[in-house]
């Protein structure tokens, strides 16, 4: 039994100045989604964390152009993971000499593409009906000889 080969392509972007839990909102709307469908939401969408989940994309597609030979667009967002980071402490003087502790929350985004199912069955389908709708090399018309070559052939 032959197994079949799952091309997964990642990019991460750490140490990323948002709150995952923040980010985790925006990241929630592309799990699952194609590449340009996952594109047009991130672009309309009115957070801060869409824009650093759109770069991470970005690079993430063109690591499965550049290293894997994939189409970009025939992709699919398999996983958004967005996973904390370490926590920047900060201090802030309030009444009567106390302090209040300010946390400036970091998280690491990790994006995974894989091939869609259905876009290679699309792809399968256009060569299939491309294929049918050539007509055969007999039918064609015979290829023109150079005036040589008919003399070759008549000896």
């Amino acid at each position: 039994m032959s197994t079949v080969e799952k091309t997964d392509v990642r990019a991460t972007a750490k140490w990323v100045r948002i709150s995952p839990r923040k980010a985790r909102v925006v990241a929630e709307h592309i799990r699952g989604r194609s590449v340009p469908e996952a594109r047009t939401v991130l672009a309309f969408t009115q957070r801060a964390a869409a824009v650093e989940i759109s770069k991470v994309l970005k690079s993430a597609v063109a690591n499965a152009e550049a290293n894997h030979g994939l189409i970009g667009d025939e992709l699919l967002v398999y996983a958004c993971t967005i996973d904390e980071g370490p926590t920047i402490k900060r201090w802030r003087a309030r009444a009567r000499g106390r302090v209040a502790r300010i946390r400036k929350r970091t998280c690491h985004i990790t994006i995974r593409l894989a091939e869609n199912p259905k876009a290679n069955l699309r792809r399968a389908q256009s060569a299939k009906a491309q294929a049918e709708a050539a007509p055969p090399e007999s039918e064609s018309k015979p290829k023109r000889r150079s005036p040589a070559k008919k003399k070759e052939a008549a000896a």
